[in-house]
């Protein structure tokens, strides 16, 4: 008999999913649902006392800048400043079976260091004393993040000033007329089952990819995200918003002199050999034309120098969220959200480090100095 009474509330709790009443509620019958199953281990009981969040950073961390950085990658005002943004979406009610519910502060806090170890969502549920509800609200808090960071760090090509991005690169890299470097990055994922061979790339694993435009300062531009790790960068970017963007030439300042010269040469974006020369994008001379003409050489150089900011802000990302080193055994979706997030969190990084640094030129050290 009361097997039975159990398996009608697991029934009845099933059909409330399927209506989706709200985040709230779905988030409520997750735990509810475990709470039938089985009592709730005393290691999540105690979470407001012994987990990471309370011992570490509400007792230690908060009050050591360094030490919080360190930990989270971001500053306190900048956890503060993503926790305002985010907080309405995340904050979840009371209720009876859930008295204490997980705090929007300790949902950022852990999916935060998500991203900077790359770590398993069961060894975070150890350490933050958290359920296995910690697979469910993680990408509901990349998607929050996403949904507020995107629009101030990511803004459409339309809102972007393009004069200046391409009087960044004449200053600090001393080559007029480019606006952006454009390169792709394999981001790895753990191969399932239904994935199919579209994810398989060239390297012999499988990965979604990032195609990102990137300025002087080794901040994302624009981003194209969600392709098949099969695909080439000049494929992607063919087929994509970006290319057309490109392609079309709207949103480029008009032709302008190069400098000392009469020249009139349209703003480009400049790629390695992948990419079709084209009126907005500069790739560099086949090698046997570098070996016949020094200049051509030398213009090779030029432009290995500047494309090198895309390697660079990949280099940087990678360094700081490095959940990038393994494979991310998420679904792709959810990858793409992590993928977007960490480069709003990178643009927003970059521009801390430019603010507290004005006359620190961009040039290629260590990852580490820029982090």
């Amino acid at each position: 008999m009361h097997r039975l009474e159990r398996k009608k509330k697991l029934i009845a709790l099933l059909i409330l999913r399927h209506l989706k009443i709200d985040d709230e509620d779905e988030e409520y019958m997750i735990h509810e649902h475990w709470n039938l199953k089985k009592k709730v281990s005393e290691i999540y009981n105690k979470r407001e006392n012994e987990g990471i969040f309370k011992m570490l950073i509400n007792n230690h961390l908060v009050d050591e800048e360094q030490r919080f950085k360190s930990y989270f990658r971001v500053t306190r005002e900048m956890f503060a400043y993503i926790l305002n943004l985010v907080e309405g979406d995340l904050t979840t009610a009371s209720y009876n079976r859930v008295k204490t519910p997980i705090t929007a502060a300790e949902k950022l806090a852990l999916t935060l260091r998500f991203l900077v170890t790359g770590e398993s969502f069961r060894s975070l549920a150890f350490g933050y004393r958290i359920s296995p509800a910690i697979s469910t609200f993680v990408p509901k808090v990349l998607a929050a993040i996403q949904k507020q960071l995107v629009p101030i760090f990511l803004p459409s090509p339309d809102h972007i000033n393009w004069n200046q991005k391409a009087e960044e690169f004449k200053k600090r890299w001393d080559f007029p007329n480019c606006v952006a470097a454009i390169d792709g990055k394999h981001v790895r994922i753990v191969a399932h089952s239904k994935l199919g061979s579209l994810y398989f790339n060239f390297k012999g694993v499988f990965s979604i990819v990032l195609l990102a435009m990137i300025d002087a300062n080794c901040k994302f531009v624009v981003i194209d995200v969600g392709s098949y790790g099969k695909q080439g960068d000049a494929g992607i970017f063919n087929k994509s918003k970006m290319g057309l963007l490109v392609k079309n030439g709207t949103i480029f300042p008009p032709s302008t002199f190069l400098p000392h010269s009469n020249i009139l040469l349209p703003h480009v974006i400049v790629g390695d050999e992948a990419f079709r020369l084209s009126e907005h994008i500069m790739k560099p001379y086949l090698k046997a034309q570098m070996l016949e003409d020094p200049n051509k050489r030398k213009f090779n150089y030029r432009l290995s120098k500047v494309r090198r900011v895309s390697e660079n802000a990949f280099g940087i990302m990678c360094a700081i969220f490095r959940i990038f080193f393994t494979p991310i055994n998420l679904k792709p979706e959810t990858v793409d959200s992590v993928i977007v997030v960490c480069c709003c969190l990178h643009n927003m990084l970059r521009d801390d480090y430019i603010y507290r640094n004005p006359s620190q030129l961009v040039i290629y050290q260590d990852v580490e100095d820029f982090c």
